[in-house]
């Protein structure tokens, strides 16, 4: 942690990780690379590919330049695919300062072909956001509701009055799980027949039930 640019004034000499910043801040926050950036889908997204942008590493939450931002119509989407499964448990959102950050989310879970037509039905959990130009205001979910998300949608149903909406940063904090493979194998049939013999009997199936 650089603590450069930081006007706080705190009182050096305590020896303590800073007061606002604890170092496991950023550790907490490192969902953004178990996201499948590939899958990753904004609708109405000024710029193809700019969705993307806004998943990124803590220490760059506040970076401001012009490939770092998402801009939308009025009212966008988010769409993530995580490579395993997520327990989700806070949500921080920054734009601009200004009435382009968006006022209110809505967070929707596995529902992969989401559309806009989706937005009517009820989502998990909604959010009405405070401007957060630093990304310090993390939003807190249900976790029970959030514990295990594979494809989580964001819809920025508004902003604070602007005709488009930006988007710097949005953090996820949870924990992940890898995926699973369900490739079980139940049983297998050895055919443990002698060939000269041609007794029946002798073809056992051999099932080995896994507990």
């Amino acid at each position: 942690m650089s603590g450069h640019g930081h006007g706080h004034g705190h009182g050096h000499g305590c020896g303590c990780e800073g007061e606002h910043e604890p170092a496991e801040r950023g550790l907490e926050y490192g969902l953004y690379q178990r996201i499948d950036l590939e899958k990753v889908q904004c609708l109405n997204e000024s710029r193809d590919g700019d969705g993307k942008l806004v998943f990124k590493p803590w220490d760059q939450r506040n970076e401001r330049d012009k490939v770092s931002a998402v801009q939308s119509l009025s009212s966008g989407q988010l769409f993530c695919i995580f490579t395993g499964s997520v327990k989700l448990k806070g949500i921080i959102i920054s734009g601009e300062d200004d009435d382009s950050h968006p006022a209110e989310i809505r967070l929707y879970k596995n529902i992969p072909q989401m559309s806009f037509d989706d937005t009517g039905r009820e989502p998990e959990q909604a959010f009405r956001l405070n401007r957060d130009p630093v990304a310090e205001l993390e939003y807190p979910t249900k976790i029970a509701r959030f514990s295990s998300v594979q494809h989580l949608s964001i819809h920025i149903s508004k902003n604070f009055g602007a005709e488009n909406t930006r988007v710097y940063y949005i953090g996820l904090r949870g924990e992940y799980t890898e995926a699973h493979r369900h490739e079980v194998t139940i049983c297998n049939y050895e055919a443990a027949a002698n060939p000269a013999d041609h007794k029946l009997e002798n073809i056992i199936p051999q099932t080995n039930f896994i507990s």
